[in-house]
């Protein structure tokens, strides 16, 4: 950020890279589905923000209102370019002439996909929310994106060494940070002619008091936070090892699965979600109880998490893009209900405004989310 005084009052300036930082904090692009096309679309980071523009996904209706609303940064959640450009056709492809705009009025377009879908308090957590669900956990943790981190240090050099890890993002269990093992031990190690040891001298066998620091390390920080363990230590060659382990991770998944304060009728939680959601109409079959309390969730498409659900023991299960084989698949042993892609992800842009809105708070920079509904399918009711 860069400042500039207003009166008694200074106001900074927002760069479009900021933006993007705090944004992959929440929702690291590492966690996404290896196959999206997630972060930067089009555009640069270097652009200095003027207002920003949050929507669920982009066509020119929405191009329109950041451009009459002074935006130059927009946020989606469903990636713009998602599949490979063959050719920028301005005259007759409407998403080439959207590109050609963007580029046109200097406005960067930013994804956050499913690396947002599987974050806590990402989009299922915020659909659970929406339908007033309460102690609300992921339906299914993510495996196998830990590694375990561990590293040989003096005694005297453990707390900035560990300190640098916990920096570059290493140490995350939950909620904790700075989570670290320390058990104290001997080294030993004998320099040839070319060393120079920081403990020590060449030649000679030295035993040293060492700590064994390990720390837990998301897969997608792992190298920045080697390379940081490697700056802080003294040593020339530090003694480290790498584990890639298959523990579930509590910071990422799929889906989300929490409970009703009071339980409802199959009737009454239908209206529950039509009302909450602004569904105009919900698809369902019938479950196994009358009595709706536990309740699984996954905005967009989960079909695939419908066994997760049913194993968790939830009574109901909302999601969108049901199949009718897999409605048929789950009656009578779920209340299983379609509520619609866009209305089960939309709910999203709240959190996105306010995050944004808080990060842009000492700034002139305002945060608008789109007034209109970019949900292409309709119902006709006659």
């Amino acid at each position: 950020m860069h400042s500039q005084k207003r009166g008694a009052f200074f106001l900074f300036s927002m760069y479009g890279s900021e933006v993007i930082k705090y944004l992959e904090e929440w929702a690291p692009p590492g966690a996404a589905w290896k196959d999206d096309n997630i972060g930067l679309q089009v555009g640069a980071g270097d652009i200095k923000i003027k207002n920003i523009l949050v929507a669920l996904e982009l066509n020119q209706k929405v191009l329109n209102q950041a451009i009459k609303k002074n935006c130059n940064f927009i946020f989606t959640h469903h990636p713009f370019i998602f599949t490979p450009l063959k050719r920028l056709d301005f005259q007759n492809d409407p998403k080439a002439a959207i590109i050609q705009e963007l580029i046109k009025n200097n406005i960067t377009l930013y994804s956050a996909h499913t690396n947002l879908d599987f974050t806590k308090d990402g989009v299922s957590f915020e659909l659970a929310k929406k339908l007033q669900l309460k102690n609300i956990q992921f339906l299914a943790n993510e495996e196998s994106n830990q590694n375990k981190l561990v590293v040989f240090v003096p005694l005297e050099n453990v707390a900035e060494v560990s300190d640098a890890i916990f920096d570059a993002g290493g140490g995350i269990i939950g909620e904790y940070r700075k989570c670290s093992y320390q058990l104290i031990g001997e080294g030993t190690f004998e320099g040839s002619d070319n060393t120079n040891p920081h403990i020590g001298k060449k030649n000679k066998f030295e035993t040293v008091v060492e700590v064994r620091l390990e720390v837990l390390v998301h897969s997608w920080k792992l190298n920045s936070v080697v390379r940081a363990m490697l700056s802080a230590h003294p040593y020339e060659e530090p003694a480290y090892d790498i584990y890639v382990l298959n523990n579930k991770n509590s910071n990422y998944g799929y889906g989300a699965i929490g409970s009703l304060e009071t339980p409802m009728k199959t009737e009454q939680f239908l209206i529950h979600i039509k009302q909450k959601l602004g569904s105009e109409a919900v698809r369902y079959t019938p479950g196994a109880s009358s009595k709706i309390r536990n309740v699984a969730v996954c905005g967009g498409s989960g079909s695939d998490l419908v066994k997760n659900a049913i194993a968790s023991g939830a009574d109901a299960y909302i999601t969108a893009d049901i199949k009718y084989h897999t409605f048929q698949d789950a009656e009578n042993k779920i209340l299983l209900i379609d509520a619609g892609h866009y209305e089960t992800e939309v709910q999203i842009l709240n959190i996105v405004k306010k995050k944004l809105s808080d990060l842009v708070k000492n700034t002139n920079v305002k945060v608008f989310k789109y007034s209109g509904s970019t949900n292409p399918v309709k119902f006709f009711n006659n």
